[in-house]
Parts: structure tokens; C-alpha cells; sequence
């Protein structure tokens, strides 16, 4: 089963919001979802992006592909950036040599 982290359509007639969802790949855009994330407005402006940081990186360490749209709001919340700099920290803490004295 491949899980994915796509935007569900929410709203009006020309006035569209959309929940940020993880969802089954193969189910339909608004049909069955596992869980909510959280919110996307696009016309309201400032405030267009209400997310659940915390979810959407246990799903993200867990497999879960987010669609291109919601990878792009992932990057304008930080999560990316955040997850790209805890990894590299791991990283760079677990190949460093201590030193002998």
C-alpha cells in the first residue's frame, strides 16, 4: 500500500480550501483519507497554511510520499528544511572522530 500526503478538496464553487491529507495512493482525491494534517487556503493569503507539523514528520518517517503541491507547502512551513538539518546533524555527530588525549 503506498501512502501518500496529497490535498483533498474542500469549499465552495470557486472558492476552493483543502485538507491536507495522508491517504492511500490508489484511493479517489476526495474519497476515504487515513488521517488530517491539515488545512490550505490559498485565497485567504497570510494565513492560507494550517499544519500539524509533529503528524506530517511521523508520516514523512514512516514512508508517506507527499504529492508535489504538498511537498511545496511542506517547504514553505520549514518541514523540510527542519528534517534535511536533523538528518545531516545525526549524521555529522555519528562520523565524527572523538579526540584523544
Amino acid at each position: 500500500m503506498a501512502v501518500r500526503i496529497r490535498l483533498r478538496r474542500q469549499g465552495r464553487k470557486k472558492s476552493p480550501t483543502y485538507r491536507i491529507v495522508v491517504a492511500d495512493g490508489r484511493a479517489p482525491r476526495d474519497g476515504k483519507f487515513i488521517e488530517i494534517l491539515g488545512q490550505y487556503a490559498p485565497r485567504t493569503g497570510d494565513e492560507a497554511l494550517q499544519l500539524n507539523t509533529e503528524r506530517a514528520n511521523y508520516w514523512l518517517d514512516n514512508g508517506a510520499q507527499p504529492s508535489d503541491t504538498v511537498r511545496s507547502l511542506l517547504r514553505k512551513a520549514g518541514v523540510l528544511k527542519a528534517r534535511h538539518e536533523t538528518r545531516l546533524a545525526t549524521k555529522l555527530a555519528a562520523t565524527a572522530v572523538p579526540v584523544k588525549e
